[in-house]
């Protein structure tokens, strides 16, 4: 599976009913649970002081990350996203040593 770094805004629509907002988040953290236990997501932050999330995101391709996996999540209607396809760097201290 490729790697993706993924920036999520949510903005909830004005006027939607605080049940729905209640509903759509529990919905969610059930969703990121089972994309997690997948392997679709490996590591999600909040950057301090913002309503804002970053994650590491892996699937196939691009197209699947949108219908397959972004596309599943419950507060989708509501995000904005940027997304960035990511490769392994030379220098990157978590990257298994392929001279040995």
């Amino acid at each position: 599976m490729r790697e993706f770094l993924v920036e999520i805004t949510t903005t909830v629509p004005e006027g939607t009913p605080q049940d729905e907002v209640d509903a759509r988040r529990a919905a969610e953290a059930v969703r990121a649970k089972e994309l997690a236990a997948t392997g679709h997501l490996a590591r999600l932050w909040r950057p301090v002081g913002e309503l804002r999330s970053v994650g590491v995101w892996r699937a196939d391709d691009e197209a699947e990350l949108h219908e397959k996996v972004l596309g599943t999540l419950p507060l989708r209607p509501w995000m904005t996203l940027t997304v960035t396809p990511l490769v392994s760097h030379p220098n990157d201290p978590g990257r298994a040593d392929t001279t040995r």
